[in-house]
């Protein structure tokens, strides 16, 4: 017996069941880093003794579980005592990403966090390599990037070019930070949805990280958000619809129906479905998979290949901050969860924003890749705005009232982001700042004082 059609109904419903009451809403924080040889600073290669393999089953001596593909090992999986489950992954070109279990606090996810990069470093100084958290490869040119063995990712490397100048760049030089939140109905995901996608370029800039490009400034303070604004128009961007009446479940899904997809993956094997149509996949249609019909895995895989810069899942994802020291993927889950977890939070933070046209969101989304702090939107800088921004966030964490062992709230982690927005000042522009003095415009400096 055959399993039904899939349904639009059955596609909405995927993402309706992430609805979750608000004492079991959780955090998920993702981070992707850059590995290099201490040596001579280039990227690692999949192989090889001291190669991103070698870490990979490095890692299995703290309890990371092997995850293989055609006889590789792309990446590992731990359980949780509590039974959520945690993920390393390969990005195309070799970024190391964390993917974190669900928990409770940003307490929690510190602690993830710091315990992860403390495995990754011990293994990491035996194989002569380091790890560095920024936005965009500062030294090395696509060419000079291995290419990790994982079917989709040849797929994606055929058809982006396709699509935009950048895409390459996207996959092979660019690392983020992400926050996963949950929301407990659809008004309260369209809620979330709206203010975050409208506050996401202040987040870029306040998180702003990557101003080289092979050895040099690039004149940007967010290399990798400009990479994005000419990667795939189809599956990128601000999504102004979402701030149309009557956006819900039912319109991303029509939204994320529209978009080309890249791959179906059958018997372990990536079939090359680039260009083609969902609905048809749906019907059966496709000539690549002759009477072949989409399930409910290929949604969710095909979900995987929109790069909005906030997706929807079963949960909501921020996909706009640049890869970054330690503090910094604390700080993002403490911004967002002041935010978004707080009602009086999120009533404030959608005021900051409510009035801004989808002209306004597409030009503050170009401009903070240049200008930062400094770039305007409705009047007010966008300085200004994350200063009110990380107050709310202040006052939404202190409403939480979640303390740490040391009767701690959250609110400390918040710290580092104060000082940015009071001064205006990016950490890409400090990070030029010290190129062009104390670093006498030597960039290896970069990899030995921000290493993790």
């Amino acid at each position: 017996m055959t399993d039904a059609p899939l349904t639009k109904a059955d596609l909405i419903e995927a993402l309706s069941r992430g609805a979750k009451p608000r004492d079991q809403w959780r955090i998920g924080a993702e981070h992707e880093k850059f590995g290099f040889d201490k040596s001579t600073l280039g990227r690692p290669a999949y192989e090889g003794p001291n190669g991103i393999q070698a870490m990979l089953d490095g890692l299995t001596r703290f309890g990371w579980a092997e995850v293989r593909e055609g006889g590789h090992v792309i990446a590992l999986e731990r359980a949780t005592p509590d039974g959520p489950t945690s993920s390393i992954s390969l990005e195309p070109g070799g970024q190391f990403e964390l993917s974190g279990a669900p928990l409770k606090d940003v307490h929690e996810i510190c602690d993830e966090t710091g315990r992860h990069l403390m495995e990754v470093k011990q293994v990491a100084d035996q194989l002569n390599l380091g790890f560095l958290g920024v936005g965009f490869d500062p030294m090395w040119t696509r060419a000079d990037v291995p290419v990790m063995p994982k079917g989709r990712y040849d797929i994606m490397r055929a058809y982006m070019p396709k699509r935009g100048n950048l895409g390459l760049d996207m996959m092979l030089r660019t690392c983020t930070i992400q926050s996963n939140l949950d929301f407990s109905s659809e008004a309260d995901m369209v809620r979330k949805f709206r203010t975050s996608l409208a506050l996401q370029p202040v987040v870029t800039a306040l998180f702003a990280n990557s101003p080289f490009t092979e050895g040099a400034p690039n004149g940007f303070l967010s290399a990798r958000a400009n990479v994005w604004t000419d990667t795939d128009p189809d599956r990128t961007g601000m999504l102004g619809f979402v701030f149309a009446d009557g956006f819900g479940f039912e319109r991303y899904v029509d939204y994320a129906l529209d978009v080309p997809m890249y791959f179906a993956k059958r018997d372990g094997k990536y079939v090359d479905l680039s260009g083609r149509s969902f609905r048809r996949f749906m019907e059966g249609g496709l000539d690549d998979l002759p009477g072949d019909r989409a399930t409910k895995k290929d949604w969710a895989d095909h979900l995987t290949t929109l790069f909005p810069e906030v997706r929807l899942k079963a949960y909501l994802e921020m996909r706009g901050a640049d890869g970054g020291p330690w503090s910094r993927i604390c700080a993002l889950q403490a911004l967002w969860i002041g935010v978004l977890y707080d009602d009086a939070a999120l009533t404030a933070a959608w005021d900051l924003c409510k009035d801004w046209d989808i002209d306004d969101h597409e030009r503050l989304r170009r401009d903070v890749t240049r200008l930062g702090l400094k770039a305007q939107v409705a009047g007010r800088s966008v300085r200004d705005v994350a200063v009110d921004m990380v107050t709310i966030a202040k006052q939404g964490l202190k409403g939480r009232a979640r303390f740490s062992g040391g009767m701690v709230d959250e609110r400390g982690y918040l710290s580092e982001l104060e000082d940015i927005a009071d001064s205006g000042m990016t950490p890409a522009e400090r990070l030029l700042d010290l190129y062009h003095g104390d670093w006498d415009r030597d960039l290896s400096r970069l990899y030995r004082d921000f290493a993790y």
